[in-house]
């Protein structure tokens, strides 16, 4: 039995002197000292083991004995009780423990294999799929809305042509409680411009400006006028440099580049050399490398050799150091031109400057050849792109299906749609175009047609390229009503996509 006894008393507590030194160790030992202070006095309390045998007895009794390797447990001697109703103590639950952790992991494994899914559908450029996959994480208990995940998603729709998904998005972060930034608004208008879709752009801009924390900035404006240039509306670009100063938004070099491209575009030399005259005196936008790929870029795609040449040379009196893409432009430039000597004498200088062949480089080449149907160096070129382990891209393929049919190989044109698919190469409008003219070449009106609504199943926007090349088609074989039914559907799609532009400014209103 264990006996417990309350003393109380002035005296202080100091062991007593009397005691020998081996007496008071056995003392300490043997008993388990709680001092409790109250206002009026000091309480002892002592519970002293007064009979070894009796409490060893009851400790076996009591003691729990556990394997190696198992919880660490503790006697329940060890241990205040705690009672509850029925006088009896509550142990921590170990039981499920390792079941709960299994649950946790297998829910962390899940999440992370969502995540990764979407960002490898962003990453290879698949709207229709990464939408899907953002759905589903959307319903997991551990989804928390984030501005990033967003942003990805909105830059995405807005390269892939899909404005009205784009704004759909927005509402939806919208409704989840996320804030708006600068950076999202300039996202969504990026999507309505990209798709020349300006009066719904400049209505975004007008919302930026009336709330206090989403301003646009210069990169705003710079979408803005790239979409105005895009749609030859130079008039809109001069309001919105215009409106610019206004706000004391200083254009910087970007600006001005996408402004010169546009001018160089549309044939407007002196505008040109005006834009870029200001560039050389300017302190906030000087010309850069991306001036000079905008100016020798617009000659050569003209077919302009000299011009492009001429202009090469002027940069790199100005300081101005070329740089891989540089270098692509020139290539592409001299294979459009079929100047296979001068083509091959920019590819060796940028080996001897170090400067490494990329998809775009090996993607001039390849088109240079299938142009011309030119099988043979085509399908070098290719197989040498991936024995240095670079990657194919949509337009690589776009081109190895051209120059399959402008040679006559319509059967390899199948086998590189099926080798497409098979290393997941995003299909988009392009694509499907130089599929429908393979197939408008090869006179199989049928397959065209199989490859055309394909497209519209896949949500891909079938483009004015696409219309005409299947209505020369259907002329060629004197299918008149076809081509009419071409026509009114192709003018439906106008309707509707006027009619989703118009109950979106409506449901903003």
């Amino acid at each position: 039995m264990t006996s417990s006894i309350s003393i109380s008393f002035s005296s202080s507590l100091l062991p007593s002197p009397l005691l020998p030194q081996d007496a008071r160790k056995s003392k300490k030992s043997d008993a388990a000292i709680i001092f409790i202070t109250t206002a009026s006095r000091t309480v002892f309390r002592c519970a002293s083991a007064t009979t070894s045998s009796s409490t060893s007895k009851n400790s076996a009794e009591k003691k729990r004995h556990w394997k190696a390797g198992e919880y660490p447990g503790v006697s329940e001697v060890s241990i205040p009780r705690i009672a509850n109703g029925s006088g009896s103590a509550k142990r921590t639950p170990i039981k499920n423990l390792k079941k709960k952790l299994d649950r946790h992991n297998n829910a962390k494994a899940w999440a992370n294999t969502v995540t990764e899914a979407l960002s490898d559908r962003i990453q290879k450029k698949q709207w229709l799929d990464a939408l899907e996959v953002f759905e589903m994480l959307k319903k997991q208990p551990f989804y928390q809305p984030k501005e990033g995940t967003y942003m990805k998603l909105l830059v995405l729709l807005g390269k892939s042509g899909q404005p009205q998904h784009a704004q759909k998005l927005f509402d939806t972060m919208l409704e989840e409680g996320l804030e708006p930034t600068p950076e999202l608004y300039t996202a969504l208008l990026g999507a309505y411009s990209r798709s020349n879709l300006i009066d719904k752009a400049f209505s975004i801009l007008d919302k930026m400006k009336i709330l206090p924390l989403c301003q646009p900035d210069v990169y705003t404006y710079s979408i803005l006028i790239k979409a105005c240039i895009d749609a030859s509306r130079f008039d809109l670009v001069e309001s919105l440099y215009e409106q610019m100063a206004e706000r004391l938004i200083t254009p910087n070099t970007v600006t001005q580049n996408i402004v010169l491209s546009g001018y160089g575009k549309a044939g407007k030399l002196e505008q040109m050399e005006k834009v870029l005259s200001g560039m050389l005196q300017s302190t906030t936008s000087k010309p850069d490398v991306w001036t000079m790929n905008n100016i020798i870029s617009l000659f050569g795609n003209k077919g302009q050799i000299e011009m492009m040449e001429r202009w090469y040379e002027k940069f790199r009196d100005f300081g101005i150091e070329p740089e891989t893409r540089t270098f692509n432009i020139l290539i592409g430039a001299y294979g459009k031109k079929r100047m296979y000597d001068k083509m091959s004498s920019v590819m060796e200088y940028m080996r001897k400057l170090s400067f490494p062949w990329t998809t775009s480089t090996y993607n001039n080449v390849i088109e240079a050849f299938s142009e011309v149907g030119d099988a043979k160096h085509m399908e070098y070129t290719f197989d040498q792109m991936r024995a240095e382990g670079m990657k194919a891209d949509t337009k690589t393929f776009c081109c190895l299906v051209k120059g399959y049919a402008n040679a006559g190989l319509f059967h390899k044109v199948i086998s590189t749609v099926q080798l497409a698919g098979k290393l997941e190469i995003p299909e988009n409008t392009s694509f499907y175009n130089a599929v429908i003219f393979s197939c408008a070449k090869a006179e199989d009106l049928m397959e065209m047609e199989r490859v055309f609504n394909r497209m519209k199943d896949k949500k891909c926007q079938p483009d004015s390229a696409t219309y005409s090349m299947m209505a020369d088609a259907y002329k060629k074989e004197g299918m008149s009503d076809k081509v009419y039914d071409l026509e009114q559907e192709k003018q439906m799609m106008a309707v509707k996509d006027n009619v989703d532009i118009e109950m979106e400014a409506l449901v903003d209103v």
